[in-house]
């Protein structure tokens, strides 16, 4: 079973940028397609990016398109969310997810972060 643990999160103004983390304990880390979700405070959490296996396939939500970028690492078992021109809405905790599919709902990953909230000030 993977393990998964976020860092980067943390406060900052809009406008500006943050870089997500996601080292996963798994040596076949290789093998699982990876994702980004979030959530906001009293919402349901909602997908945000997600990134096949090499890497060379990637797709992303309509609210983060042109802003956010999901890459992975995978000699280093290590998924990114590059996070530019940041909004307030964009404020939420911020999970990684690991599956043996490409998806965009939550129930399509079986493995998932503890998170990092995320916070944007105006």
């Amino acid at each position: 079973q993977v393990q998964l643990v976020e860092s980067g999160g943390g406060l900052v103004q809009a406008g500006g940028s943050l870089r997500l983390s996601c080292a996963a304990s798994e040596r076949t880390f290789s093998t699982y397609a990876m994702a980004w979700f979030r959530q906001a405070p009293g919402k349901e959490r909602e997908f945000v990016a997600r990134i096949s296996w090499t890497g060379g396939s990637t797709y992303y939500a309509d609210s983060v398109k042109g802003r956010f970028t999901i890459s992975r690492d995978n000699a280093k078992n290590t998924v990114y969310l590059q996070m530019n021109s940041l909004k307030p809405e964009d404020t939420a905790v911020y999970y990684c997810a690991a599956g043996p599919r490409l998806s965009t709902v939550v129930v399509g990953y079986p493995y998932w972060g503890q998170g990092t909230q995320v916070t944007v000030s105006s």
